[in-house]
């Protein structure tokens, strides 16, 4: 490497924990073990069970170590998954097999951005738990190898003051980053252009403490479908047009212009589709505003009140404000000069059947070995250790290395 820099590891920004049983019942009261969420053997299988409900484990959300061939969304028990996919001191032994220098971890069992306490019948032991998963991901997961975790932590979507102090108390713990939804209408809460301003606490005090807004695919707890019959694999490959989607609902939402420092990021929603979509805002924007601006409305859509559409730059909004991600996106990297070198990472989606571990350096270097060395660094690492603020350990010197 006639650069010197060190190509060998990724950072990852999407993988995922399958929550080991202690998380709950080691941090509330005694007296309320029965009710956090907590763990029973049925039949052989395992069991979350929270607020009278019982959840089982999908086998697609922990396939490392087994071949294609072996995939099954039938529930697995613990027993037969591979340690890495809820211990963090075995998980990191995967990492540096693969090539994983850190990675950033969404939940399971709360679902993406913590859709399980919102739910729940008794919000206030909801934030209770919601909190105890925080300090759990925080004081536990990450501790247990410095350097190598990124903290992600859940706000309470259903009380914007409540989310606020969430953030303030877990930026102040080391957090950098939260779980917000990629379309909060679906799980029956105010859209980031709602004309009350419901989301705009929690966009403020993100700006101010420059806490990253981590959107994962699927966290509109929706499954997209293309027609109500449609195969599960047309409806699986059609997925990331719930990415689009958001990218394009925060680029004319304004929120970017009242908050210079709020950024988001986009996980395991490839890349592809953004030059697209870049181009596409730009001519809408072109030919609509003027008509969007005299306030018509064009048969039952949403205005724009929100948005100063004669200062809106599209491209220079996406640039200052939103990141991809990719895992296997060859189509998006050979667009990489529209999309732009500053605002994509990599991810490798451990364990779940996306995954492309353990060859995930390997798998990277396929797709971008041919740029220019600076810009593989970029994407390996350097974007996001900027944009999470992040101090990545150093490489651990592998046996044989």
């Amino acid at each position: 490497m006639t650069s010197g820099l060190n190509l060998d590891w990724l950072i990852s920004v999407d993988d995922h924990i399958l929550e080991p049983p202690h998380v709950w019942i080691d941090r509330v009261p005694s007296k309320d073990r029965d009710r956090a969420p907590h763990m029973i053997n049925e039949n052989g299988l395992d069991y979350w069970v929270y607020d009278g409900k019982k959840y089982p484990s999908s086998g697609l959300s922990a396939v490392a170590g087994k071949s294609k061939e072996e995939f099954s969304p039938e529930p697995l028990p613990y027993s037969e998954m591979r340690p890495g996919c809820y211990d963090p001191t075995e998980r990191v032994k995967d990492m540096d097999r693969a090539g994983i220098l850190a990675s950033l971890c969404f939940p399971t069992i709360t679902r993406f951005c913590g859709q399980l306490f919102m739910e729940a019948s008794d919000q206030e032991f909801g934030l209770v738990c919601l909190k105890a998963y925080n300090d759990w991901m925080i004081d536990e997961w990450c501790a247990a190898a410095p350097g190598r975790y990124i903290p992600l932590a859940l706000i309470p979507l259903w009380d914007p003051k409540l989310a606020v102090a969430e953030l303030e108390r877990t930026a102040a713990k080391g957090a950098t980053t939260f779980a917000f939804s990629e379309n909060p209408e679906p799980l029956g809460l105010p859209t980031i252009h709602d004309p009350s301003g419901y989301w705009d606490p929690v966009m403020a005090a993100a700006n101010e403490l420059h806490m990253v807004a981590s959107m994962h695919v699927g966290s509109s707890s929706q499954v997209p479908k293309i027609a109500s019959n449609a195969p599960f694999l047309a409806n699986l490959t059609w997925g990331a047009m719930r990415t689009s989607g958001a990218m394009l609902s925060w680029l004319f939402s304004g929120m970017f212009q009242r908050y210079p420092n709020l950024k988001i990021a986009l996980s395991e929603g490839e890349i592809g589709w953004m030059p697209y979509y870049l181009e596409r805002a730009e001519q809408v924007l072109d030919k609509q505003r003027y008509w969007v601006k005299r306030g018509a409305k064009f048969m039952d859509h949403g205005g724009s009140a929100g948005v100063d559409l004669d200062t809106l730059d599209v491209r220079a909004t996406f640039r200052d404000h939103i990141y991809g991600c990719f895992i296997e996106d060859h189509h998006g990297i050979a667009s990489l000069a529209e999309i732009g070198e500053d605002n994509i990472m990599c991810e490798t989606d451990y364990p779940h059947s996306d995954s492309t571990w353990p060859n995930c350096i390997q798998t990277v270097k396929n797709v971008i070995g041919h740029l220019p060395e600076e810009t593989q660094y970029k994407l390996l690492r350097g974007n996001a250790e900027r944009l999470y603020r992040f101090t990545a350990a150093e490489p651990p010197v592998l046996a044989g290395a």
